[in-house]
Formats: C-alpha cells, sequence, structure tokens
C-alpha cells in the first residue's frame, strides 16, 4: 500500500487546481418542469401494422410541441409529429406521426437489425422505468420498418476520451441488447407511421401497479439533419441525456413472475487442411469432422425488477466474425463481446476506462490465446433491490488440456444512485483454478461519480488485485493497484476534459482488460465549437486541442500525443478537418520488432505528423470516409490511409469497401501493410438477410471469407446458416504453408425464445 500512497498525491495535485477553473462557468440547471405525457389503456386489441387505426390511438392525449435541438435549437420541429401512447395487460404501445410534406426525400437506411440511425430518417424513444434520470431502454424504427434497441446506463456517458466508437456496455449505450418487442411501419402521401409494442415482460421495473416513468422522443429528419424532441434537449447531448426526458404517467404494469427460455440447436461441418502441428496434409488433403450442439439460456423474472438468467453450452456467437485490425503498436487490441447471453445487462457490471483498463471485460471468459473454451454453464442476478443496483455473475468452464484449466469465474457488483449523475459502487471479480485452489485471482474496485451542474462530472476508481502467482515471495506482491480521476465539461460552446491515472506494475485484472501495464498518464483536451448565422451550408466549425502523455512508474516516457487540429461539418452531414498537426514521442526501453525481421531500436523517437480526417454525406447512395496520416514513425516516416468507400441502393442492398494501407520506411528496414475489407448486405425483409464480409491481411497472408444467412425472429433469434472460409495467400516458401484453403466451416444454427407464461 505505501506505493499507494505515494502515487495517490501527485495524480491529485495536477488535476484538482484544473478542476476548480472548469467548474467556474457552471451554470444551474434549468427550473422549469419537464413535460407531462399520459398514457391510456387500450380496451380493444392493437394490431401492430403501422397503421395506427384502432380508436384506442385517437382517444389517447397527444404528445406534441417537438423541439428542434439541430440545426436551429430551440425553434419548433419542422414537419408534423406527434406521439401516443397505449397499454394493455401485456404490453406498452407507442405510435408516431411522422408527416412530410416531402415524403419522396425520405432517407430509409439500411433495412437490418440495429443499423446505425444517424443517417436516415428515424424515430427513437427512451424509457425511463425507475424513473432514476440515469438509465434506460431505447428502442427505434426507420421508415423501412428496422428494429433497434439498447441499454443506456449512466446517462449514455462512458470514460474520458469517449468510448461509444464500440457501443459496448462501458461505452454507456449498449445497442448489442437485443429485446423482445416489434414495431410496423406504414407510408402515405402524407408522411409515415410507426406503431411499437414493448411487452413489459421485456422491461425492468421497481413494481407492479400504476408507474411513473422517465419519457423521451426524438425524431431525425435526414435532408435537413434536424433533430427535435418531445422533452427539449440541448444540441450538446443527446436523447440519452435522461435527466432531461419529460414524464410519462398513466400506465398500470403487471406484477407478475415471468420465464423465458432460448434454446439453440447447431451443427457443423469444418474442413481442415493443416494437422495439430501445422503441418499441412500430402497433396491438399483435409480432415474432416462434425459437431453437433444442444444449449440455451432461460431467464426468470423473479421481481418486475430483479432478473436471474441461467446458461448451459453458452452460445459463442458463431454467426458472428471480427473485424480484423492492423495492430503497429506494442500494446494490445480490443475486441468487443458479442456472445448474446453477455451482452444483456453488460453496463451493470462496466466499471473503468472503457478499452483501457476494464475490471471485468466478458470475453476473457471462454476465450484463451484465441481458442474457445466450452462454458459448462452459469447464472446472472440483476435488477434492483432497495434502491441498489446488483450484479451477481457466476461461470464455469471446461477444461481444455493444453489451453485452459477448468476455471470458474464470478463478478459482484453493487452501486447506489442518486440525481444528476451522481453513483458510488463496489466491484469484485475472481478466477479461481477448480482443480488447484492456489491457482486464482481476485480483482477489488470501488468507483464513483459526481454530477455537478449539468455540465461538468467527476469520475473516479480505485481497483487491487490479488494473484498469488505471479510472485516467487509476498515482498514480491506490490503495486498491485490502478487508480483513475476524470472530468468532462461539456456546455453548447466548450467541451473539456481532464484524467489523471495510475497503474502500478503488479496490477492484473485477469478477467478484465488491460492494453498496457505500469504507467502513469496524464490527459487534457479543449475544444471549442462555433456556430455562424447566415451560413445554412455550414454547421459547425470546432478548433481543439489535446495532450496525452504516457509514462513508466520512473518517468520515462513511453508514449506522448499533442494534438492541434479544427473539424469543419457542414449542414449535409459532411465532414472534413484541416490538416491535424500531431507531435509525437515514442519512448522503447527495450528493441521492439515491428514488423517480421525489422527491429526498432531502444531509444526515444520524437516526430511530427499530418493528419487528415473526412466523410461526404453518409446518406447519399454513395460516400466515402476515411483518414490519411503522413509523417515521422519512430526511427523513419510513415504515409498511411483508411478509406471506405459505402455503397447503398434503396433500402435493401447495402455494401462497403475498406482499405487501409500504410507504407513505413525505416533506416531498419521498409515494409508495407494492407488490410483490405469487403462487407455486403442484401436485405429481403427487415427479418430476413444475407450478409458477405471478405477480408484479405497481407500480415498474415490470408483472405477470409464469412457468409451469413439469417432469418429473425424475436430478440435476435433465429435461423442462421454460416460458411467461414480462410486460405493462405503466400508461396510456401515463405510461410511454411502452401497456398489455397486453411480452415472451412459450414455450421447451421437455429435459435427461438419461448414465453413460459407468468
Amino acid at each position: 500500500m505505501t506505493s499507494i500512497s505515494r502515487a495517490f498525491p501527485r495524480l491529485t495535485a495536477g488535476l484538482l487546481p484544473a478542476l476548480c477553473v472548469f467548474s467556474l462557468p457552471l451554470g444551474a440547471q434549468d427550473a422549469g418542469g419537464v413535460p407531462t405525457g399520459a398514457a391510456i389503456r387500450a380496451e380493444a386489441p392493437v394490431q401492430v401494422d403501422g397503421r395506427l387505426d384502432e380508436a384506442a390511438w385517437s382517444q389517447a392525449p397527444a404528445l406534441a410541441g417537438f423541439i428542434q435541438s439541430e440545426p436551429f435549437e430551440g425553434d419548433p420541429v419542422t414537419e408534423e409529429t406527434v406521439v401516443r401512447v397505449l397499454y394493455d395487460d401485456d404490453a406498452v404501445y407507442v405510435g408516431a406521426w411522422l408527416l412530410d410534406t416531402d415524403v419522396e426525400g425520405l432517407v430509409f437506411g439500411e433495412t437490418r437489425r440495429d443499423a446505425a440511425m444517424e443517417e436516415t430518417d428515424a424515430i427513437l424513444f427512451v424509457l425511463d422505468t425507475y424513473l432514476d434520470r440515469q438509465n434506460g431502454y431505447v428502442f427505434g424504427t426507420t421508415p423501412a420498418g428496422i428494429e433497434y434497441d439498447g441499454q443506456v446506463t449512466r446517462e449514455g456517458q462512458g470514460g474520458f476520451g469517449g468510448a461509444r466508437m464500440m457501443a459496448g456496455s462501458m461505452s454507456g449505450v449498449n445497442t448489442n441488447w437485443d429485446g423482445s418487442w416489434e414495431v410496423a411501419t406504414h407510408r402515405d402521401g402524407a408522411g409515415w407511421y410507426a406503431e411499437f409494442r414493448i411487452p413489459f415482460s421485456t422491461l425492468r421495473y421497481d413494481r407492479g401497479g400504476e408507474q411513473r416513468w422517465g419519457f423521451n422522443v426524438v425524431r431525425r429528419i435526414r435532408r435537413k439533419n434536424e433533430e427535435a424532441f418531445w422533452s427539449p434537449v440541448p444540441r450538446q447531448f443527446d436523447l440519452y441525456r435522461i435527466s432531461m426526458a419529460g414524464t410519462l404517467e398513466g400506465i398500470e404494469a403487471p406484477f407478475r413472475r415471468t420465464a423465458q427460455v432460448t434454446p439453440y440447436v447447431l451443427g457443423s461441418s469444418r474442413w481442415a487442411y493443416l494437422d495439430a502441428d501445422g503441418e499441412a496434409f500430402l497433396d491438399g488433403a483435409s480432415e474432416r469432422t462434425g459437431d453437433f450442439e444442444v444449449g440455451g439460456d432461460a431467464k426468470f423474472a423473479l421481481s418486475p425488477s430483479l432478473t436471474l438468467d441461467a446458461t448451459v453450452n453458452t452460445d459463442f456467437a458463431q454467426v458472428e466474425v471480427d473485424d480484423q485490425q492492423v495492430n503497429l503498436t506494442r500494446f494490445r487490441l480490443f475486441f468487443p463481446e458479442k456472445r448474446p447471453f453477455f451482452l444483456e445487462n453488460a453496463g451493470t457490471f462496466s466499471v473503468g476506462t472503457p478499452q483501457s483498463v476494464e475490471l471485468f471485460f466478458s470475453r476473457r471468459i471462454g476465450i484463451e490465446s484465441g481458442s474457445e473454451v466450452p462454458i459448462l454453464g452459469g447464472g446472472r442476478l440483476t435488477g434492483r433491490v432497495a434502491g441498489l443496483n446488483v450484479g451477481l455473475l457466476n461461470i464455469q468452464t471446461k477444461e481444455v488440456e493444453g489451453v485452459a484449466p477448468a476455471n470458474n469465474f464470478s463478478a459482484v457488483r453493487t452501486f447506489r444512485e442518486w440525481e444528476n449523475r451522481t453513483r458510488l459502487g463496489g466491484t469484485f471479480v475472481s478466477r479461481l483454478n477448480t482443480q488447484d485452489g492456489d491457482d486464482y485471482n481476485l480483482t477489488y474496485g470501488l468507483d464513483g461519480r459526481l454530477g455537478i451542474g449539468e455540465s461538468l462530472t467527476l469520475d473516479g476508481y480505485a481497483a487491487f488485485t490479488d494473484t498469488p502467482a505471479d510472485a516467487e515471495t509476498p515482498e514480491d506482491r506490490t503495486g498491485e493497484y490502478a487508480l483513475s480521476l476524470s472530468a468532462e465539461y461539456t456546455s453548447r460552446d466548450w467541451e473539456g476534459g481532464l484524467a489523471v491515472r495510475e497503474v502500478g506494475e503488479g496490477f492484473n485484472p485477469e478477467v478484465g482488460f488491460l492494453d498496457r501495464g505500469a504507467y502513469r498518464v496524464y490527459s487534457v483536451r479543449l475544444l471549442r465549437k462555433y456556430r455562424f448565422e447566415g451560413a445554412e451550408w455550414f454547421r459547425e466549425l470546432r478548433p481543439h486541442v489535446s495532450h496525452r502523455e504516457f509514462r513508466d512508474l520512473d518517468g520515462f516516457i513511453e508514449t506522448r500525443l499533442i494534438h492541434v487540429d479544427s473539424h469543419f461539418e457542414f449542414s449535409n452531414g459532411a465532414f472534413f478537418q484541416l490538416p491535424a498537426i500531431n507531435f509525437t514521442r515514442e519512448g522503447l526501453k527495450d528493441d521492439f520488432e515491428i514488423a517480421e525481421g525489422i527491429v526498432v531500436p531502444a531509444g526515444t523517437y520524437d516526430n511530427v505528423e499530418w493528419g487528415f480526417r473526412y466523410n461526404t454525406d453518409r446518406s447519399a447512395t454513395l460516400s466515402l470516409e476515411g483518414r490519411i496520416t503522413i509523417g515521422g514513425f519512430y526511427s523513419g516516416n510513415r504515409a498511411g490511409s483508411d478509406a471506405t468507400l459505402n455503397v447503398r441502393l434503396g433500402e435493401t442492398f447495402v455494401t462497403g469497401l475498406r482499405v487501409d494501407y500504410n507504407d513505413v520506411n525505416l533506416p531498419e528496414g521498409d515494409f508495407a501493410t494492407r488490410l483490405v475489407g469487403l462487407k455486403t448486405a442484401y436485405s429481403f425483409t427487415p427479418r430476413i438477410y444475407l450478409q458477405s464480409l471478405l477480408q484479405y491481411n497481407d500480415r498474415t497472408d490470408t483472405f477470409s471469407a464469412n457468409l451469413r444467412f439469417g432469418w429473425l425472429n424475436t430478440a435476435g433469434t433465429g435461423l442462421f446458416i454460416v460458411y467461414n472460409d480462410l486460405r493462405n495467400t503466400e508461396t510456401f516458401d515463405r510461410v511454411g504453408i502452401p497456398r489455397g484453403p486453411l480452415d472451412r466451416t459450414l455450421i447451421l444454427k437455429f435459435t427461438r425464445q419461448f414465453n413460459l407464461g407468468g
């Protein structure tokens, strides 16, 4: 603990004075009340067809008066928008009348569940069922009738530096969650209409009876790049700012114990062209194996606010594959969780710094060094008890000889939330070798968040690990800690952030994610936003500067980035940055093999590079986006480009060609990296699709193909047919493996959700 007591004053000394500066311009939160809407009971059945022609819809109070946040904050919505809410014994119904004077100008977007909604016409709403003004469920659709849903925690806020790009649990918006609900849309000459049915069994709330929920709705009119809210939200925030939502009253929710089971069956055939030692079979022969699996998940609502989930032979989401990444750093890459069982309520267990220091990362369960480790079973309890948010998880994995022993994984999380983004919580995570009691890893954490006004948010956490196997003697076990403090300031015209973090040399969260170890980092960022009246074609100018510096615990600078830049955003959504200037430093204490046979010597390398990012109007039929980086790199220089060309034909066909290229010239040797990916999707209906992902990576000399056919039912279940092909593209002399196929699999999977009543 001595090292911790020395570290904490150093961390806070630089941060506290700056926090005082950031707190000066804070204003009081708007004292005006939020709007209140009412739902009424539907006495007759409601058919979800998007036509909204049942008598109950005309009797329900209208939620209207939508107010723009973009482009003209405070002005009324430019197209008439009305929302009404009904309910019956089983579900909540939300109907939206989205009238439009230019129906031909509607932008449909991709017809795929959870497709991005930013570049389409859309209607989305949040339900804050606990009325805690921080957490909720989001549901949405487009004129094409897609299903879009997710869970919102911490008002959608991740850690310092932002983390929404992965849309994972640490980002505060978990769009990987798939609930059981339905939606239908309809169009005519006056506009388009959306009709939602959200079963009470999909939601969690405090108790049965009369409800008061937080509620807000946003309409997006893409051709105008317009956003308008029922409960007004300033333009610096979005729908997930749940503290600014209105209130929905009048719903009578049932108190019942429900149960759902989601079994799956999976059959697969595999053709392997390499033996167990990695040697190719003679004459291109292959070894064929088959597999048949049965498993599934079950959900039991112990109360309206407490849910028990169980899993047996957990589904490893074989229908999904990772996008490949090129790594030119010395540090670990982050890949998001995709297995269905681990996605629901994942935000409950999220603690740390997203994609850098995560105390619990479910992808560490059942996956070891890239190999699958079967999950025998487990359970998860999540919900709210006596005002506390609670989460308990326990998973048992099977032994795989030469890969991993049989392990038991546990996570315990509890936290209390207050108004204005404030919370305090604790975490415990463990891994225990069930065949060797001396082989274990424990992680303890304490975290908190404090909201000051509507603009300033302070975050902090302290974490400790216990891994006796890492030390030969007890005296060796030092530095098993991580400490972090950060502040984020967001107003209409300014954004700023400060963060300090220290990770001890022995810190080892084996069931978490750590991109690098034994360091101290300081970050500061300041951004100004300008709008210009009279320039309708131009949206916003954002000059900004940031400084991030990683040092080892002896003060040696490992990585430094000083970034100076300006963003130009246009009214149609197009964007480019004035060539950014990056002043970089990479400090190597040891030689670094950056590519095969090319070793950068230990030393300190200071460089300057230019960066350029851009995108055209992403809602157009044809769009282009990417980045260009040119400048110094370690002991030499680099020219890199990552570009994606997107083509969208109506709402049924979309394809994107991505090319990632780096040309690196060093005194120690020259090399280039090429990563090419082609994504294509054709949607027959919002629930029937054909997708492909083709990827070529010259660093691994491989070409991979993933072809998927899906026929979805509710909550992302359904029929999936998947074909995977991995091929070597290099000659025998270079990699020791003949050119040709390496591995092929054909997978047939069917999963279905059953409600067992209650």
